[in-house]
């Protein structure tokens, strides 16, 4: 996989105040961590780190500090603002090469299945997947064919074999199915009997998130 190379400053000062004047700056905090050292808290440019946040694809990132220090490392957690949806705060995970690690990889289905054609209903019940891998083995995406599909059919994690991956959801998950129309039906009206009657309190805040 090819680095992406994102620019970063190290933060010095890591009040609240900052980091808010650095939201209104186009700068968005974050902290850089790894097992072998201290964590790093830094900034990034909102244009540069956007990008990667806002992808059905995994980067592999090449994180260069002001202070001329680099190192490969991978988005492990982004926090959004509750109403904008904007990025708000971004934690990356340093690699070290030869140690495996974990991480969320989306999946991307190709093919049209022959079991819709047939009157089924495509189901995609699992957009990413939890792997362990080396660094070099990290995977943009992971790629399904559900081209052959047919009516009743699906797909589990236990049927997918990825060289040098190992998948970490249990192995009976179904990713992706094929059903009757009428089955999607019956449970739609199941879950419809089982709503709680209460009517909806509106207005009522949620708690606000702690923020990194």
């Amino acid at each position: 996989m090819e680095k992406v190379i994102l620019t970063a400053n190290v933060r010095k000062n890591i009040t609240k105040s900052l980091r808010n004047d650095l939201r209104r700056n186009g700068r968005i905090p974050g902290i850089y961590y790894s097992k072998h050292g201290s964590p790093i808290p830094v900034d990034v440019n909102e244009k540069e780190i956007n990008p990667l946040v806002y992808t059905t694809e995994t980067h592999l990132i090449s994180l260069k500090l002001d202070t001329n220090e680099e190192f490969d490392c991978i988005i492990k957690d982004v926090q959004f603002d509750p109403l904008t949806d904007k990025i708000i705060h971004v934690d990356l995970l340093g690699l070290t090469s030869g140690e495996t690690f974990q991480l969320e990889v989306p999946i991307q289905f190709h093919g049209n299945p022959v079991g819709v054609k047939e009157g089924g209903v495509l189901q995609t019940l699992l957009h990413k997947l939890d792997i362990e891998c080396l660094p070099k083995d990290i995977p943009q995406h992971i790629d399904i064919n559900i081209q052959d599909l047919k009516l009743g059919d699906s797909i589990h994690v236990k049927d997918l074999v990825i060289e040098n991956i190992e998948i970490l959801n249990p192995s009976d998950t179904v990713i992706v199915a094929i059903t009757h129309p009428k089955a999607e039906v019956e449970v739609s009206a199941e879950a419809a009997a089982e709503a709680p009657t209460e009517p909806e309190v509106i207005g009522k805040a949620k708690p606000e998130e702690e923020e990194k």
